[in-house]
């Protein structure tokens, strides 16, 4: 009876918990919903792009003049629609482009292989078709594998071997391969052109747009990490870890997207270099854009590591950082300026400021500089034997409970004669004993190697200090990559009206893997 109420309970349970799941089902996907749609709107408008688009390609089958034009193959132009209309103009075009190209060719040379079959009889016809489609299929996926092919013309072999196979197996059995071929390219060619008219003329989305907007806020993101990040390890209030949500935390936000950004920045270059000129300011070296943001990632390595000096387990005590909280602020304020500075040159299609390396930076260089001379009893200590202070801290961990902490302080260890003494006592009358107290320790035995070394109390902070300093070497690069840039994409001049606006605010980046076209076979 016990069993079965039991049972009775837990199918309770979980009914209940089912409803609950239920009756918020609704929230949750209007949640989403809206979410999405918040993040960035065109995507809304591309929605209704392609249900426009889909709507005009499928009156070939709604109109009955249209379909008795064109027939049963109307359904290849709502494939197309369905398969190249994507996000961005460019996307669309290099597809749009590649289907017809793939369809033109393999046509022609199904046609050419038809032709010759033809004059043969019906054995040989079939050997020579079976040859040919493993000769061209072959050589066609071998072909795919050529970088500048898979990189460009990926989709339209696939659509080639496609095309070529369907035309030339269906021409041994049926008679009208040739007019059905042709109706076949029409609505191909129909579905291409509502694609290509739905992507440049009704709320154009451009790639290079894209590109460009991206690289702003992926500039902007890095100053607000940095100066978030000094900010906090200077900070006097203790902030708890949020090593398990890093998604939610503001540093992490601000250089995740510089760190992933490789293909996306790559395939966006790609699909720029193929749309139309539709403004003054598109005529841009792509390519360029792509070498920045190598260059930002680089940059953006030594930010993941400054940032990862926030989550050390062995710290520096706050008492030392606050000797170099001004300086160290100082530094990461004008790196945070230079950063945002280089960001509105970018924005507004301007060179940077010549004096973008302010005085001030070298200034706090200098400051940091001598306020590390100037305390050297922190990084130098004596080099009395650590070998008593270690093993009396073991004995300690053994006697008390193991504590969680996110930091430890290196002033904290001392030498404790009394508790070694009776460490070994113990560990000689109970073996046992021992045996426990060993697997307590094991654990252990690193963290206290470390803390027990007095001259490393401020060797956490010269960690930070170096990785400051190490950004601050960096930007030189990240300059430089920006000039190159507005030298070869004719910036206009930096007028002394155009003023340095420090804003450490990171707009929203409308740029998602989720409008990134796949290259994967269609149909």
């Amino acid at each position: 009876m016990e069993i079965m109420a039991t049972s009775k309970e837990r199918w309770e349970k979980n009914i209940h918990v089912l409803d609950e799941k239920i009756k918020k089902f609704p929230g949750f996907v209007w949640q989403t919903t809206w979410r999405v749609g918040r993040d960035d709107p065109r995507r809304v408008i591309h929605a209704f792009k392609v249900g426009l688009a889909l709507t005009l390609v499928s009156l070939l089958y709604l109109v009955e003049p249209l379909f008795e034009g064109i027939g049963q193959n109307a359904i290849w132009a709502v494939m197309t629609v369905v398969v190249v209309l994507e996000f961005t103009a460019g996307a669309t075009l290099i597809k749009g482009l590649n289907r017809g190209l793939g369809t033109l060719l393999a046509g022609s040379l199904a046609f050419g292989i038809k032709y010759i079959a033809q004059e043969t009889g019906n054995v040989f016809r079939a050997i020579f078709i079976g040859a040919a489609v493993f000769v061209i299929g072959a050589a066609a996926t071998y072909i795919r594998f050529f970088p500048y092919v898979k990189k460009n013309y990926d989709y339209g072999v696939v659509i080639f071997l496609l095309t070529f196979n369907l035309i030339t197996v269906s021409s041994f059995r049926v008679s009208n391969v040739l007019k059905i071929a042709h109706e076949r390219f029409y609505t191909i060619a129909i579905g291409c052109g509502i694609c290509l008219l739905m992507s440049l003329l009704v709320f154009p989305i451009w790639s290079g747009e894209d590109l460009h907007n991206s690289t702003v806020s992926k500039l902007e993101g890095l100053a607000k990490s940095i100066e978030a990040c000094v900010n906090e390890y200077f900070s006097d209030v203790e902030k708890e870890d949020t090593q398990d949500k890093s998604s939610e935390d503001p540093i992490y936000k601000g250089y995740k997207n510089v760190l992933d950004s490789k293909s996306q920045d790559e395939t966006l270059a790609l699909h720029a270099s193929w749309e139309p000129r539709h403004s003054r300011h598109c005529r841009y070296p792509w390519q360029q854009y792509v070498k920045l943001g190598a260059v930002l990632r680089h940059f953006g390595y030594t930010v993941v590591a400054l940032h990862g000096c926030l989550r050390t387990e062995i710290q520096t005590p706050r008492s030392c950082r606050a000797l170099f909280k001004d300086p160290c602020i100082r530094v990461a304020s004008e790196v945070s300026k230079a950063l945002v500075e280089l960001a509105n040159s970018i924005r507004n299609h301007r060179h940077c400021s010549p004096e973008i390396l302010s005085d001030h930076l070298h200034e706090a260089l200098q400051d940091l500089n001598t306020a590390i001379k100037s305390q050297p009893r922190l990084f130098l200590g004596s080099n009395h034997n650590q070998a008593t202070n270690m093993l009396a801290l073991a004995a300690a961990h053994a006697r008390q409970k193991q504590e969680k902490d996110h930091g430890v302080s290196l002033s904290s260890v001392k030498t404790d004669s009394s508790a070694l003494f009776e460490w070994k006592t113990k560990r000689a009358n109970n073996e046992q004993s021992r045996e426990a107290e060993r697997k307590v320790l094991r654990p252990q035995l690193s963290k206290i190697a470390i803390t027990s070394l007095e001259f490393s109390e401020a060797l956490p902070f010269a960690a930070f200090a170096s990785l400051l300093v190490e950004i601050v070497a960096r930007l030189d690069n990240v300059i430089e990559e920006v000039e190159e840039l507005g030298r070869i994409a004719c910036f206009k001049e930096f007028k002394p009206g155009d003023e340095i606006v420090f804003n450490c605010e990171t707009p929203k980046v409308n740029v998602s893997q989720n409008h990134l076209p796949s290259t994967d076979g269609a149909e």
